[in-house]
């Protein structure tokens, strides 16, 4: 692991509760797609966040950051993010990474902010097997949520093996896609996942419940699931 002073370059709100966070390493550093890193309050208060970020990206690390006045967590490190414009991080941290020498069908599960670590995911397995089946479920409270939904149906357009699946919890009036939860949207789209690689980030009951129900019944193999939830679970 190295411990990296990081230089903010970029803060956008994309929406109420989610900021896009760009910044400069002023060192090297490697990671693998699906890790994550410390951000460092003090020495003994770091604070993890997955990369949204491609290992082959080398000047700049991206993060989703969802900050409110109901995660006083994050919104200490936003708040030192904005007032500081420099960070320290601790990288990398985290075993879900991308099994890059499986070529078997990936499917994505992300709910919320989560999509960082599936994006991560994704855009490198599109970068290195771009004919790959992938499908990436993305879940959110409302449409707003799903804050970078067209930069994914643009991918969807120039790689056909891709499928995009936004699945929304309190659909607006006009909303023709899925509504309720990612996992009841897989397990209707799948009759089997035993032959699938299956990569989840969300809430830690979602995962559990996720891992529980897709091996009891769709016969997914458990040493064919990652998320670093499951480390707690």
């Amino acid at each position: 692991m190295t411990t990296l002073s990081c230089k903010v370059t970029s803060v956008e709100a994309i929406t109420d509760t989610v900021y896009r966070v760009r910044m400069v390493p002023e060192a090297d550093f490697s990671f693998r797609a699906g890790q994550y890193l410390m951000v460092v309050m003090d020495e003994r208060d770091k604070r993890p966040f997955s990369l949204a970020s491609t290992p082959m990206e080398r000047d700049i690390i991206e993060l989703h950051i969802g900050a409110s006045d109901l995660n006083l967590y994050a919104m200490a490190v936003m708040e030192r993010i904005q007032q500081q414009r420099k960070i320290t991080v601790d990288i990398p941290h985290g075993d879900a990474w991308l099994r890059e020498e499986s070529d078997r069908p990936l499917v994505l599960i992300a709910g919320g902010t989560g999509f960082s670590y599936a994006r991560s995911i994704l855009l490198t397995a599109l970068s290195q097997q771009p004919d790959r089946d992938i499908a990436l479920y993305w879940g959110g409270r409302e449409l707003k949520h799903l804050y970078d939904l067209e930069e994914l149906e643009a991918l969807a357009v120039k790689h056909p093996h891709l499928k995009i699946i936004p699945v929304v919890e309190q659909p607006e009036a006009g909303w023709t896609g899925r509504n309720g939860t990612v996992l009841t949207a897989v397990m209707n789209d799948y009759g089997s996942l035993a032959d699938h690689d299956i990569y989840i980030a969300g809430r830690f009951e979602m995962a559990k419940i996720a891992r529980e129900r897709f091996c009891a019944e769709r016969g997914a193999k458990e040493e064919q699931m990652f998320g670093d939830a499951f480390a707690f679970i």
